[in-house]
């Protein structure tokens, strides 16, 4: 697949071919350059294999967006006997995910959750929109291409478009989901998704929902759209990274947690610090 330098919407981009892209930045590139640049490089030139919680996570979108790899259950307890890890990678070779067959149960409970659920149902509902779209766009300050993969993009209709983004998660607890925000930069992949829907002209004023559902029984939902001072913080984190990768590009250099020229000055955590500072000094 060759690198995509033209701005636009592609629908019939597979998923593969979208992550093939090494000259554009994606939402998740960019929340890893903000941890360290060669954490990103290295990560570009050594993709990740298949893990099983990726499995999951891939059967569940795939069976509430109706777009993914075929789901198949292989009947055994876990994946520690020989022939039930051949199996599964059996399917992975023809394309496909393989799940336990209680995982696969499970996989379609959700769905069924997710299609009873008031506000889920309709933003995912068959008809009204299409799954796995891929947006180019090129950033007007920095000049770098961008890239976006939404979950689901609505077909154009009057009022406001909603992007909504379904994740799998522990706990759709609002405090829990308040800390996770926080800890994988939901609210930077926010900012980016919208910068992308305004940059290609979709709509003006779009919406960006994220749709959380629990792993477990009874398999709880909770949609959320972040307040205006959370996308601000995700937009200004954005705007970092990109200046950084810019940088890193033009440069060649992707340094790491801090400056390689000097040490670092390192202190105790402040709690620890005033914690032996009272028992010790």
């Amino acid at each position: 697949m060759s690198e995509i330098v033209e701005p636009g919407l592609y629908p019939q981009l597979t998923a593969e071919e979208y992550h093939a892209q090494r000259t554009s930045l994606s939402s998740t590139g960019a929340r890893t350059m903000l941890k360290a640049p060669a954490l990103y490089r290295y990560e570009q030139d050594h993709p990740q294999p298949r893990r099983d919680t990726f499995d999951f996570g891939t059967a569940a979108h795939k069976l509430v967006l109706g777009d993914g790899p075929e789901l198949v259950a292989v009947e055994a307890p876990d994946w520690r006997t020989k022939a039930a890890r051949e199996e599964r990678d059996a399917v992975a070779d023809a394309g496909g995910v393989a799940l336990l067959a209680s995982d696969y149960d499970r996989v379609h409970e959700m769905a069924d959750v997710i299609r009873r659920h008031p506000i889920a149902s309709a933003l995912f509902a068959a008809g009204n929109g299409r799954p796995e779209q891929s947006l180019f766009w090129r950033d007007e300050r920095t000049e770098i291409m961008r890239r976006a993969r939404l979950d689901w993009l609505p077909n154009p209709r009057d009022g406001r478009l909603i992007v909504a983004d379904y994740k799998t998660t522990v706990s759709a607890h609002p405090e829990a989901l308040a800390r996770a925000v926080d800890t994988y930069g939901y609210h930077q992949q926010a900012a980016w998704y919208l910068d992308g829907v305004r940059a290609l002209d979709l709509d003006e004023k779009p919406a960006f929902l994220l749709v959380f559902q629990e792993k477990t029984a009874p398999f709880l939902i909770t949609v959320v759209e972040l307040d205006m001072p959370t996308l601000r913080i995700g937009a200004a984190k954005n705007e970092r990274a990109l200046d950084m990768y810019r940088v890193c590009v033009e440069t060649g250099r992707w340094p790491g947690y801090v400056p390689e020229h000097e040490p670092f000055y390192l202190s105790l955590p402040a709690w620890a610090l005033n914690r032996d500072t009272e028992e010790y000094l």
